[in-house]
C-alpha cells in the first residue's frame, strides 16, 4: 500500500498504519486524513488482516494535532465541513468490526488526542503526553473530542483539561483509564500481543461486542434492547457452535476467520 503521509506494514494479520509527517511532528491535514480514511477502508475490506495498529513516525509525536495552517482563515462553514469530514473518518475507525488499536508514541494533541480516542484500545510509551489545547486558539475540538474524553475520562476530569488545555502525562492517563497500558519498551510488539489475544476469540463475537459498546453511547439506541438482538444474531453462527462445542468437548476453539 502506497500513501504519501502513511506507512502501511502488515505483521502477519495486523496492519501498522504510521502517520509519516515527522516534520510536522505528524499533523493533520486534509490529505493525511484523507489517507487514514482510505487505509482504515482498506482493512476492514481485507479478509486477511484481524487488526490494526495507528502510530506515529519518530520517537516525539503520535500526532501532535490538526494542521492548523490549513485553516486559520476559514469561517462557519468551512470550519462545518472540516469537523463533519473529521468526525465521519474517526467514526469508521470507532465502527470497525476488527479491533483498532492506538499506540500512542508521543503528544497526541487535539486531532491526535481525538484520533487515539476514536480506537478502540489505546497504549502508551512512557514519553506520552495527551491533551485538548483548542481553547488556546480559539476553538473546541472538532473531532469528537469534547464527547469522547468525557466517556473515558469522566465529565469533571474532561472538563478541566478541555477548558484548561492542560496536558495529562502517560502515568496520569494511564489510572485514569484513557491508556489501558503504558509499555517502557517495544510498544508495537507488546500493542501485538494484545491483538493477538482477541484474535483467539470469535470474530462475530468481537464485531457485536464492539456494536453493543458504541450502542451504549449512542442517544438514537436502546443499548440494552441493542444487546438482546446483537446476542441472538450471535446464537446460531458458526462462531457460536465452534465456541459451545470446543467448551463442551473441554478444547480449545478454532473459530473461522470472518
Amino acid at each position: 500500500m502506497s500513501y504519501k503521509n502513511l506507512l502501511w506494514a502488515v505483521q502477519d494479520e495486523t496492519v501498522i498504519v504510521t502517520i509519516n509527517r515527522p516534520d510536522k511532528l505528524n499533523a493533520l491535514n486534509t490529505e493525511t486524513l484523507a489517507e487514514i480514511k482510505d487505509a482504515i477502508s482498506k482493512f476492514k475490506a481485507d479478509k486477511t488482516l484481524r487488526g490494526a495498529i495507528i502510530t506515529g513516525s519518530g520517537e516525539k509525536a503520535f500526532v501532535a494535532g490538526a494542521d492548523i495552517s490549513e485553516f486559520s482563515e476559514f469561517k462557519e462553514q468551512q470550519g462545518y465541513e472540516l469537523s463533519k469530514n473529521g468526525h465521519d473518518i474517526f467514526n469508521l475507525i470507532e465502527s470497525s468490526p476488527k479491533p483498532i488499536l492506538a499506540a500512542i508514541n508521543g503528544f497526541a494533541l487535539g486531532g491526535g488526542c481525538e484520533l487515539a480516542m476514536s480506537c478502540h484500545l489505546r497504549t502508551a510509551a512512557p514519553n506520552a503526553k495527551f491533551g485538548q489545547p483548542e481553547v488556546n486558539l480559539g476553538l473546541i475540538p472538532g473531532y469528537g473530542g469534547t464527547q469522547r474524553l468525557i466517556q473515558l475520562i469522566g465529565k469533571g476530569r474532561a472538563t478541566e483539561y478541555l477548558l484548561t488545555g492542560d496536558m495529562i502525562k502517560a502515568e496520569q492517563a494511564l489510572n485514569w483509564g484513557l491508556v489501558t497500558h503504558v509499555f517502557d519498551n517495544e510498544l508495537i510488539s507488546n500493542s501485538i500481543e494484545i491483538l493477538k489475544k482477541i484474535y483467539a476469540k470469535s470474530p462475530i463475537a468481537i464485531g457485536k461486542t464492539i456494536d453493543c459498546i458504541n450502542a451504549y453511547f449512542n442517544p438514537d439506541e436502546d443499548g440494552l434492547k441493542f444487546e438482546i438482538k446483537a446476542f441472538s444474531e450471535c446464537c446460531g453462527t458458526v462462531d457460536f457452535i465452534e465456541g459451545t462445542s470446543a467448551f463442551l468437548e473441554k478444547r480449545k476453539p478454532n473459530f473461522p476467520v470472518s
